[in-house]
């Protein structure tokens, strides 16, 4: 059955059941924000961004709110630059406003996809920005975030990759987590609207594609059918563990660490006294915050050591940091940044 159309002639869909829920889980989103505000749809013409639109589109009046639309050309393929006009054209076409197309260059730091993700949220950022905008929102469905956890236990990341994608990370709020991208793909299907299909999603080469075309259909076949559902129930139960570890740190760190000259530090006591999880993640906000420095488990490991397996060792050497035992504490200070590892100094 063909979209509805009332008299003044704008599309206005049936409501089906995906349609139903891909509103429902925006409405969910914006219920917070203040009367008046602007959203921002992050736009590929992609299934999921669109079916984000057209329910951004339809929610956002209703909750008080003005919606757009930003539309980043990556400039990576032929006609890219249609590709973009196409999508940002949709978002007129739904009753978005305003509707930005950005160009970006992307780089090579990190890989393409890396490169590309963080071309694409500069853009973001400069537009919402621009545009006082309140919150800008990412088309990331469920089988995204069961990708996402999958890739992180492949890699050992850790915590950090388990717990996924986050629903809400200050600017960006990420509505469809808890939808299929089928039941997006069906969304648009209802509501008569044209996604545009990436050709680098049929690429073999990204390790995000493999993951989606081959492992996780292999899982679903192989384990259970509910493989994906369970990999983003993981990731929702790593996150609040994570958050919640994370928050006692924060709290802890007021009252432990203490201001040295050029840098600062901790009690080796408390460290070497509590479970690795706090230790660790204390020694890592320490050198985030103070230095700008991200550690690896092998350079956290080889500070821990320093309280937990104490045998007169000399400094730690980190890029951009020295860390030494003095009198009880983890001395951290400023060092020139000579090495991209860890070296212990030897008594």
């Amino acid at each position: 059955m063909p979209p509805e159309r009332p008299s003044d002639g704008s599309r206005r869909p049936r409501l089906t059941p995906a349609i139903a829920d891909a509103r429902r889980a925006v409405r969910e989103q914006l219920a917070d924000l203040p009367e008046g505000a602007l959203v921002l749809v992050a736009l590929s013409g992609g299934p999921d961004s669109l079916a984000l639109a057209a329910a951004t589109a339809f929610e956002a009046p209703r909750a008080g709110l003005r919606a757009g639309a930003v539309v980043v050309d990556h400039g990576l393929q032929v006609g890219s630059a249609e590709v973009a006009e196409r999508a940002a054209e949709s978002a007129r076409d739904l009753g978005l406003d305003p509707v930005l197309v950005r160009r970006v260059d992307v780089g090579a730091a990190g890989g393409p996809e890396a490169a590309a993700r963080a071309a694409r949220y500069g853009a973001l950022e400069d537009a919402a920005r621009e545009l006082d905008a309140a919150a800008v929102l990412l088309g990331h469905t469920l089988d995204d975030q069961a990708e996402t956890v999958l890739l992180g236990l492949a890699r050992g990341s850790g915590t950090a990759s388990l717990a996924g994608m986050a629903a809400r990370a200050g600017l960006y709020r990420r509505p469809l987590l808890g939808v299929r991208r089928a039941v997006l793909a069906q969304a648009c299907a209802d509501a008569g609207l044209a996604p545009w299909h990436d050709p680098h999603n049929e690429q073999e080469r990204f390790a995000r594609v493999r993951v989606r075309r081959s492992i996780l259909p292999m899982l679903e076949t192989e384990l259970d059918a509910g493989v994906t559902e369970a990999l983003a129930r993981t990731a929702e139960i790593a996150r609040e563990d994570a958050e919640a570890l994370d928050q006692m740190v924060d709290e802890v760190a007021e009252e432990l660490v203490e201001l040295e000259e050029g840098g600062c530090s901790v009690p080796a006591a408390w460290l070497a006294a509590n479970p690795a999880a706090l230790r660790h993640r204390l020694i890592r906000l320490v050198a985030r915050v103070e230095f700008g420095s991200a550690l690896s488990r092998a350079q956290t490991l080889e500070v821990a050591r320093l309280a937990t397996d104490w045998h007169g060792q000399k400094a730690v050497h980190l890029p951009g940091i020295r860390v030494e035992r003095t009198a009880g504490r983890i001395v951290f200070t400023a060092a020139p940044d000579d090495t991209a590892g860890a070296r212990v100094d030897t008594p």
